[in-house]
C-alpha cells in the first residue's frame, strides 16, 4: 500500500511537471493567425474569458483556459484595457497579455476644421469607416443630451481639432470630447478677457468668435475684425456681416449671395436685425476666440476685402466707400 501511494505521488508530480512544461511551451509559442494582421475589439468590462473568446473569433487560436490561467498567474484579471487591437504573426499569448494590460490599442483619427458647421462635422463622422455611428438617427437635442451638454442647438459648441480614438469607438464619445474641449477653451479665455466687452456671457462671445472665424482666415486681421464688430455692438450699429446671412439661407445657398438675401429677414440676417444672431454660425478656432475676447485697440467700424486675403479697415463711411471703390466695387461691410 505504501508503494502504491509513493507511485501515485510520483505520477502526480510527473503529470504536474509535464503540464507545467506544456503550459510554459504554449504561452511562449507564437499564435498561428488565420489572417494577419488580426483585428479585434475588447468591450469595456470584459473579463479574461470574454476577452479570449473575442480574440479567438478574430482568427487567433487562443484557448480560453490558457488565457485565463495566464491572467490569474500574472494577476491581470482586472487589468485588461478596453479598445481596438491589432496583432501580427509571431505574437505569443504572453506578449498578447502584456499588450492588453498596457492598453496598446490601435487608433484612428478624425479632423474637425475651423469654420465648419455642425452639419459638416456630422457628415465627416458619418463617412468615417472606423467609428461606430451611434448618432446617425439622433436630432441635435438628443445628441447634446447624450454627451451631457446643455441646450438644444449644437452649432459652435465643439472645438475644431484632430481627435484620436480607438477603432469602433462611438461617434458620441468623439463629440463629447470635442464639446468638453470647447468648454475648457472658452472658460479659460473668458476668464482672461479684456475689460468692457459687450458680451453678457461666454456663449455670446462664442457667437462672435464664430463670425470672426468665418470673416477671415488671415491671422493678422482677426483682432481687427473683432474690433470692428465690438465697436459696432457698442454703438448700436448693425453688424452687417455676410456669413450670418449665408448661414440663415441654409442649404438653399448656392454660393452666390444676392441682394434679395440681404433684404430677406431671418434670425441670422444681421442686415435686418440688430445685435448678435441667436447661435454661433460655425466652429471657431482658438485664434478667433482669443481675438474676440482681446480685440485690437482700433476705432474702425468698417472693412472690405482687398482681394488678396487681407482687409482694408476704415473709421468712417466715406473712407469705407472709397476703399470699396478701390478694392471691391459693390462690397458690403
Amino acid at each position: 500500500m505504501l508503494r502504491f501511494f509513493r507511485n501515485l505521488i510520483l505520477l502526480g508530480t510527473l503529470l504536474a511537471t509535464v503540464s507545467c512544461g506544456a503550459f510554459v511551451w504554449i504561452v511562449y509559442s507564437p499564435l498561428k493567425l488565420k489572417n494577419a494582421p488580426a483585428e479585434f475589439h475588447i468591450a469595456p468590462g470584459s473579463g479574461l474569458r470574454s476577452a479570449a473568446l473575442q480574440i479567438s473569433e478574430a482568427g487567433a487560436p487562443l484557448h480560453p483556459w490558457v488565457f485565463i490561467l495566464l491572467g490569474k498567474m500574472l494577476r491581470a484579471e482586472t487589468s485588461i484595457k478596453a479598445g481596438s487591437y491589432e496583432i501580427s504573426d509571431g505574437i505569443t499569448p504572453l506578449l498578447l497579455m502584456e499588450k492588453l494590460t498596457r492598453g496598446d490599442v490601435t487608433q484612428a483619427e478624425v479632423a474637425f476644421i475651423e469654420g465648419w458647421t455642425f452639419r459638416q462635422m456630422r457628415d465627416r463622422l458619418n463617412a468615417h469607416p472606423e467609428i461606430r455611428h451611434d448618432s446617425t438617427n439622433l436630432v441635435e437635442a438628443d445628441i447634446l443630451q447624450r454627451i451631457g451638454a446643455e441646450g438644444s442647438r449644437a452649432e459652435g459648441l465643439f472645438f475644431p481639432d484632430t481627435y484620436l480614438f480607438s477603432k469602433r469607438s462611438s461617434d458620441l464619445d468623439v463629440l463629447a470630447r470635442a464639446y468638453r474641449a470647447m468648454q475648457r477653451h472658452i472658460a479659460r479665455e473668458w476668464a482672461a478677457k479684456a475689460a468692457g466687452l459687450p458680451y453678457r456671457d461666454p456663449y455670446q462671445a462664442l457667437i462672435m468668435a464664430s463670425i470672426v472665424e468665418k470673416e477671415t482666415g488671415r491671422e493678422a486681421d482677426r483682432a481687427l475684425i473683432a474690433a470692428v464688430f465690438t465697436n459696432r455692438l457698442r454703438q448700436g450699429m448693425l453688424l452687417q456681416t455676410d456669413p450670418t446671412v449665408i448661414y440663415g439661407v441654409g442649404e438653399k445657398f448656392d454660393g452666390n449671395l444676392r441682394k434679395r438675401d440681404l433684404l430677406t429677414d431671418t434670425p441670422y440676417n444681421t442686415y435686418t436685425r440688430g445685435g448678435l444672431p441667436p447661435t454661433p454660425i460655425a466652429m471657431p478656432g482658438l485664434a478667433s476666440l482669443q481675438a474676440t475676447l482681446h480685440p485690437a485697440d482700433n476705432p474702425a467700424l468698417y472693412f472690405v476685402a482687398r482681394g488678396d486675403g487681407s482687409s482694408q479697415f476704415s473709421r468712417t463711411l466715406d473712407e469705407h466707400n472709397q476703399a470699396v471703390t478701390r478694392y471691391q466695387r459693390g462690397g458690403k461691410h
